[in-house]
């Protein structure tokens, strides 16, 4: 009989949309945060980042942006990191971006030097506005430079004679992206730094929170996952927010009904049992979270109707009710794949970067609506850049694996129009253009050096410097990013 009912009980918590947020079970997590005993200091912890809202937007470019086609140099200065040496090593293969198309941005940190975005990130044909272009000149967008995965500060001496240690299975597609989710590069870990910010500020910021304060539009994710934290996932805006969390299988019938207070009444039995007792948990999750989500108002800006532009505007949703489902604190996860592109670049990532910018725009936009720019910080990451050399040639041109990536950053609190980042060896916080031996940023001294840029700055610094605006207390930041203390600058400063 107990086995009939626990069947019942797993077989039901799975029919239920809201089965997501029981995601992470299989790490134990939900045991985890039932057995938790959770420290006085959290219970009574002010928020830092202020009483109002707030709320982190990660935008994950799946596959390895080509960030090389993305942030390019638009002046001719001479200089070995000018267009004319971009140029050089991206245009006999045909992956040059003509300079002429280039969005221009002036760049004080680079001594007021234009640098040029790709085309698509500005107006483009069919498109619902201008893109994010426009935001650079209102100090609204900033980009993080040279940015990856690190154990510690690397030279390109102390990469070649191994004396540092380096990420594990670089260039690897699963490794890097769980190390971008993660922050820990040195061993496989099983919680994201957002599962953990959620872990360390959930009791303070969001106590009677109907929802987690972590949420994915985009499945499952390791970035999601903390050791106390149950994410929520959801699906995008195809589906309403009414919608998302009901349960299946069910509907008003006498025999439906009857079948449904079965359940309830089932669940209240076994709780001696610890898996029963959090699949139960987790069900009274569901239901509270699906009764406050049955009202709620759309969006007033028009979103793409492309997989980035939906997820986003679930998102909106999601923060438009955010007064009725008593958060103060929110962390987001979506996704736009697509970015390993080891040929078709030509077609492939324009394409890409044209949603990625017309959907952030539109919420950017929708935000400013809602009267909550100021609170909501959207900011990009990806498993790594690709090489500087392209591969193949012609219309099927393409590129390889590489390593340090330029990130966007993009909010009402952004001090935007500018580069951030440690700087490289050239004393600024965009690499030297040059591979080989002659190539100081590059890890190779070989001829068949293909550029792939040493980062200078980490994930944990880029990571560190949202989660304080955020409110993730100083103190712990070692617990959320255990390799923090390896890097002497962890605020790069582009936060208001």
């Amino acid at each position: 009989m107990n086995g009939s009912r626990r069947d019942f009980l797993k077989n039901s918590t799975c029919a239920l949309s809201m089965a997501t947020l029981a995601t992470q079970m299989h790490h134990m997590g939900m045991i985890s945060a039932m057995a938790q005993k959770v420290e006085d200091d959290f219970r009574r912890q002010e928020i830092v980042g202020g009483s109002g809202y707030k709320a982190l937007v990660l935008v994950y470019w799946a596959g390895g942006n080509d960030g090389n086609n993305m942030v390019i140099p638009n002046h001719n200065d001479g200089s070995v990191s000018n267009y004319a040496a971009y140029s050089a090593a991206r245009a006999p293969q045909g992956l040059a971006v003509p300079q002429n198309d280039l969005l221009p941005i002036s760049v004080p940190r680079m001594g007021g030097l234009s640098y040029g975005l790709h085309p698509a990130l500005g107006p483009v044909a069919g498109g619902l506005n201008n893109g994010i272009h426009e935001l650079w000149a209102q100090q609204k967008m900033a980009i993080v430079t040279n940015c990856g995965t690190l154990i510690a500060p690397m030279t390109k001496a102390q990469y070649l004679n191994n004396s540092v240690p380096k990420p594990y299975q670089l260039f690897s597609h699963s490794d890097q992206v769980a190390q971008t989710q993660t922050s820990v590069s040195t061993t496989q870990a099983f919680t994201g730094w957002g599962g953990r910010i959620s872990d360390r500020m959930t009791q303070g910021s969001n106590p009677d929170g109907l929802i987690p304060m972590i949420t994915s539009i985009a499945g499952a994710q390791l970035f999601t996952a903390g050791q106390g934290t149950l994410p929520m996932a959801i699906a995008d805006s195809n589906t309403s927010l009414a919608n998302v969390l009901n349960p299946t299988g069910f509907n008003n019938t006498a025999a439906s009904i009857a079948r449904r207070n079965a359940f309830n009444q089932l669940r209240s039995i076994d709780l001696d049992n610890n898996y029963v007792a959090a699949a139960s948990h987790v069900t009274d999750l569901a239901i509270q979270a699906n009764t406050a989500l049955q009202t709620f108002q759309e969006v007033t800006v028009e979103f793409p109707n492309t997989g980035i532009g939906r997820q986003l505007k679930q998102i909106a949703r999601l923060i438009k009710k955010r007064t009725d489902l008593s958060v103060s604190r929110q962390v987001f996860y979506c996704q736009i794949g697509g970015f390993d592109t080891h040929n078709g670049q030509l077609q492939q990532h324009p394409t890409l970067l044209s949603q990625f910018s017309q959907a952030v725009r539109a919420f950017y936009d929708e935000m400013t609506v809602q009267g909550v720019v100021n609170d909501v910080t959207t900011f990009t990451l990806s498993d790594f850049n690709r090489t500087f050399n392209p591969a193949g040639s012609g219309a099927n041109v393409g590129s390889d694996h590489g390593w340090g990536n330029h990130m966007f950053v993009i909010g009402g609190s952004v001090l935007g129009g500018n580069f951030y980042g440690l700087n490289t060896s050239n004393g600024t916080p965009f690499p030297t253009l040059v591979i080989g031996a002659n190539g100081p940023d590059d890890t190779s001294n070989s001829s068949g050096a293909r550029g792939r840029w040493i980062p200078t700055t980490s994930v944990e610094q880029y990571a560190a410097t949202l989660a304080r605006w955020f409110g993730l207390p100083e103190g712990q930041l070692p617990q959320v990013f255990p390799y923090i203390g390896n890097f002497a600058n962890t605020n790069l400063g582009f936060m208001s």
